[in-house]
């Protein structure tokens, strides 16, 4: 395990640029395809890419807000005490590891946002309260817990096809979560990959005498330290601003009326969407941060770890409209539906999905592209829509593990470089997809 770990450590180190770099070139390689693969006129291809640019711009904005909110809740007073207890609890490295995978994969299985930010924090509680901790490996165990998402409660393809007027409903119908995320054959991946993934990043941690990079606690006590508000700066007198600033009454009565709505919304028969679950967990913050200054003081810190992914979402929209406009995404997907079977389609489109996911790290702009693929070709070879959904889901959530984008939140929290932690994730890909590729292989036995 030592020697794989160090070649793709060391492979990573060498050759992995930055994701802003790694985003212009995979859009400069997308184009390039669209021309030489496609016979896209080069003029057409640079309209796709402009056009493209910006018309994600909502779906960024609930990216951010699900992030920045997820980070909220994970910041919280009571959620911050509960992993000191878990960390206070743990004594050796590999203890660490673990737990620090666990916290991140169940924060991801109950939602992505929150996944991606909490796994992160108690790793940077465990490594300064366990010596010996190597701190790029226990923040990469944390992020690759968020394989989980794609198997957990924000499944962003599973509840999309599960929603009442879907954009697919007339060529796929209504498929309930209960033969996609609650089926049987998911649960026990999910159950896999919770056993099996803290394991395999705890046997990656550098042996007694291996170089180890532990987080010090000075250097992480300056970073950690809230730049000073305009209030420090001029002093507060307990004034009537100041009482409104920080009631907790008023916190009290929005975070409730925002419950209330959420309730009144399920009580009604309406859906769960990605601005619902933004509206619930930004109201829960509300509750759980208990003082409106308290609550914005959060979402600032949170802001700063998500300008990465602000930055390149444009990028990645314009990547997909490149492959939309050229016929790309169709000729990689076609590629591998047409050497499937009705039992193998599941399994072709789990690897076509991993390919595609690196220009198109979304889960529901990767459904937009090879939904209607994937779709046909169930209806043609009389494979189950639920199969062949969830192999798309997961082969998103395989990819994520080695494409870039989604680790900006994680490096933003840890200050590490991409290439610090890359050659750890890319050894936990390889578990995580043998394990994804036996389901897809199963299930359609079963």
């Amino acid at each position: 395990m030592s020697k794989i770990t160090a070649f793709f450590t060391e492979l990573m180190r060498k050759y992995l640029p930055d994701p802003f770099v790694f985003a212009i070139m995979l859009t400069l390689l997308t184009m390039a395809l669209a021309f030489a693969v496609e016979q896209r006129p080069v003029n057409l291809v640079v309209e796709d890419w402009g056009k493209g640019f910006w018309s994600l711009l909502g779906f960024t904005t609930q990216m951010a807000v699900i992030l920045v909110m997820g980070y909220v809740l994970a910041a919280a007073p009571v959620v911050n005490r509960f992993l000191d207890k878990i960390a206070s609890r743990v004594h050796t490295p590999r203890q660490a590891i673990i737990v620090a995978t666990v916290v991140g994969c169940v924060g991801s299985y109950l939602n992505w946002g929150f996944g991606l930010v909490i796994g992160g924090i108690m790793a940077r509680k465990l490594a300064l309260q366990v010596k010996g901790v190597h701190y790029p490996l226990i923040i990469a165990s944390a992020y690759t817990g968020f394989t989980m998402y794609s198997l957990g409660f924000s499944a962003t393809i599973p509840v999309l096809i599960s929603t009442k007027g879907h954009s697919f409903e007339g060529a796929m119908g209504l498929i309930p979560l209960t033969q996609t995320i609650f089926s049987a054959p998911i649960l026990l991946t999910s159950l896999a990959v919770l056993i099996a993934l803290p394991l395999l990043n705890a046997a990656m941690h550098p042996k007694q005498g291996e170089k180890i990079v532990e987080l010090d606690p000075a250097v992480a006590a300056r970073e950690d330290k809230p730049a000073a508000g305009a209030g420090d700066l001029l002093g507060d007198e307990k004034t009537l601003a100041w009482r409104l600033n920080n009631s907790r009454l008023l916190s009290l009565l929005i975070g409730l009326c925002g419950m209330a709505y959420v309730a009144l919304h399920f009580y009604k028969g309406g859906n769960l969407d990605l601005n619902m679950i933004n509206f619930f967990i930004l109201f829960l913050g509300v509750l759980l941060l208990k003082t409106p200054m308290q609550y914005v003081e959060k979402v600032n810190e949170g802001v700063r770890t998500i300008g990465g992914i602000i930055l390149q979402f444009p990028f990645y929209a314009g990547i997909m409209a490149i492959m939309h406009g050229s016929g790309l995404v169709e000729s990689i997907a076609h590629i591998f539906v047409n050497i499937s079977s009705v039992n193998t389609l599941p399994l072709w489109g789990l690897v076509s999905s991993f390919v595609i996911n690196f220009f198109a790290p979304s889960g529901g702009g990767h459904w937009v592209l090879q939904g209607p693929f994937m779709i046909d070709a169930a209806h043609t070879l009389g494979t189950s829509q639920a199969i062949t959904a969830m192999s798309v889901m997961l082969g998103n959530g395989w990819n994520d593990l080695v494409q870039p984008f989604w680790i900006l939140p994680a490096l933003a929290l840890s200050k590490l470089k991409l290439k610090d932690i890359m050659g750890y994730t890319v050894v936990s890909m390889l578990l995580v997809g043998v394990i994804y590729a036996i389901t897809m292989v199963i299930w359609p036995l079963l």
